[in-house]
C-alpha cells in the first residue's frame, strides 16, 4: 500500500512551521496513543503513522529531502546511514505522561548540570508593635550544607564516586516500548549519575549535612500576615558546583490584646466617665508605640461613639500616609461609689426627674424602647 503524504497525516500545510508540526503531532498522539486505546490495532497504526511523519518533518534535513524526493528520498537517507538519529520525542511523551498520570509536563525531565539546592520557607512571627516601626531580627534556621569531611562528594576521604554503569553517568535511562522510547530517572543511581561504594562517615554518602544558620532579617514597617521577604541564595546547598536555593520568610502577625488592625487603621476601645461624656474635655490616649496623645472629647458624647484620630495608625508597606486610629468610647459605670459620689448621683437623679425638656429631634433610649414595644403589640 502506498504511503500517505506526511503533511496530510499531520493535517498541516507544506509551509507549516515547527511549532505547528509539534502541535499537530501532540493532538494526534493524545488521540491514538496505545495506552488510551488498549487493543485497538487501528489506533496503534494511526499512532505509528503520525510518529513516522513527525520524525521526518521535525528534522530540517529529512524534511528537505522529503520535500524534494518524497518517501523515496527519506528511505534512501535511512538506508545510507545506519543509525540515523531519530527525532527527540521526549517533550511530546512527557506531555503525554502528564495527561495520563497527572504529572506535570516536565515531571520526567532531568535538569541540565548539577542539581540546585531546595528553596526554604520559614514562618516569621511579629508583634503589632514591630509592624508599626519595622524591625531587624536574628533568626536561626536549619538548612543543608556541604559536608566538610568529604567536600560534598559523599565518598570517604581518599576515595571517589564511580560513574553509574547503568546510565553511563547521565542520571537517566531510555526505556524502549516497541517503536518509541521514554526517558526516566536511572533507578540505580537515583539520577546522580554516580555510585558511592565507600560512603563518608559524616554524611553517610549524602554529601550534605543539616546545620543551624543564623542571619539577620530586616522587616520593613507596615507588613501584614502573608507578606513574604525573599533572600536569594540562602536556602539549601545544591550539588557540588550548583547554586543554593532561596530562603523565603512568610510573615505572621500576632493578635494584639488591645488594638485591632484593619489594613493601615488601628481600632481600640477606651473607657470614659459620665462626667467626661457629658462635659467633654481633653482625653489622654496611649498609642500602639506607647506615646501619650491628647484628643478633644466633644460635650454630650454617647457611649460607643467612634473618634477618628488621623495619622496614628500603621505605616504603609510602600510609604505614604499612615492610617488612622479609631477609638470607640465606652461610658464606664462605676461599681463602687464613695458616699460623696453617691450623694452627687442622687442629686443628679433628682435633677433629671425635674428636667423634662428633650431635644425635639432626639428621644431617650427608654422612649424609643416604649415606642417599639407599642408597635410590636399592634402586630
Amino acid at each position: 500500500m502506498a504511503k500517505r503524504c506526511y503533511y496530510e497525516i499531520l493535517g498541516v500545510p507544506k509551509s507549516a512551521a515547527e511549532d505547528e508540526i509539534k502541535k499537530a503531532y501532540r493532538r494526534l498522539a493524545m488521540q491514538y496513543h496505545p495506552d488510551r486505546n488498549v487493543g485497538d490495532k487501528h489506533a496503534e497504526e494511526k499512532f505509528k503513522e503520525a510518529t513516522e511523519a513527525y520524525e521526518v518533518l521535525i528534522s530540517a534535513e529529512k524534511r528537505r529531502q522529503y520535500d524534494r524526493y518524497g518517501h523515496a528520498g527519506v528511505e534512501q537517507m535511512n538506508a545510507g546511514s545506519a543509525g540515523f538519529a531519530q527525532a527527540d520525542l521526549s517533550d511530546i511523551f512527557n506531555d503525554l505522561l502528564g495527561g495520563f498520570f497527572g504529572a506535570g509536563p516536565t515531571s520526567n525531565r532531568r535538569r541540565a548540570g548539577p542539581e540546585p539546592g531546595r528553596d526554604l520557607q520559614v514562618v516569621l512571627d511579629l508583634t503589632l508593635e514591630e509592624v508599626a516601626t519595622g524591625v531587624k531580627k536574628m533568626v536561626t534556621i536549619q538548612r543543608d550544607e556541604l559536608c566538610t569531611t568529604c567536600q560534598g562528594t559523599g565518598a570517604r576521604p581518599g576515595t571517589r564516586p564511580t560513574n553509574c554503569r547503568r546510565c553511563g553517568g547521565q542520571g537517566v535511562v531510555i526505556m524502549r516500548q516497541g517503536f518509541f522510547q521514554i526517558q526516566q530517572t536511572c533507578p540505580s543511581c537515583g539520577g546522580a549519575g554516580v555510585i558511592i561504594t565507600d560512603p563518608c562517615s559524616s554524611c553517610r554518602g549524602k554529601g550534605k549535612v543539616t546545620a543551624n544558620r543564623s542571619l539577620e532579617v530586616e522587616v520593613p514597617p507596615g507588613v501584614d500576615t502573608g507578606d513574604r521577604i525573599r533572600y536569594p541564595g540562602q536556602g539549601d546547598v545544591g550539588a557540588v558546583g550548583a547554586p543554593r536555593g532561596d530562603l523565603e520568610f512568610v510573615i505572621r502577625v500576632k493578635e494584639h490584646r488591645f488594638f485591632q488592625r484593619d489594613g493601615q487603621h488601628l481600632i481600640c476601645q477606651w473607657p470614659i466617665t459620665f462626667s467626661q461624656a457629658a462635659l467633654g474635655g481633653t482625653l489622654e490616649l496611649t498609642t500602639l508605640t506607647g506615646e501619650i496623645i491628647r484628643h478633644e472629647l466633644p460635650r454630650g458624647t454617647q457611649s460607643h461613639e467612634v473618634l477618628r484620630i488621623p495619622g496614628q495608625g500603621l505605616p504603609g508597606r510602600r510609604g505614604g500616609r499612615r492610617g488612622d486610629l479609631l477609638v470607640q468610647v465606652l461610658v464606664d459605670t462605676p461599681q463602687h461609689l464613695t458616699p460623696e459620689h453617691e450623694a452627687l448621683f442622687r442629686k443628679l437623679a433628682e435633677l433629671e426627674k425635674q428636667d423634662q425638656k428633650r431635644p425635639p429631634d432626639r428621644k431617650s433610649f427608654f422612649s424609643r424602647l416604649k415606642d417599639w414595644l407599642k408597635s410590636d403589640e399592634k402586630h
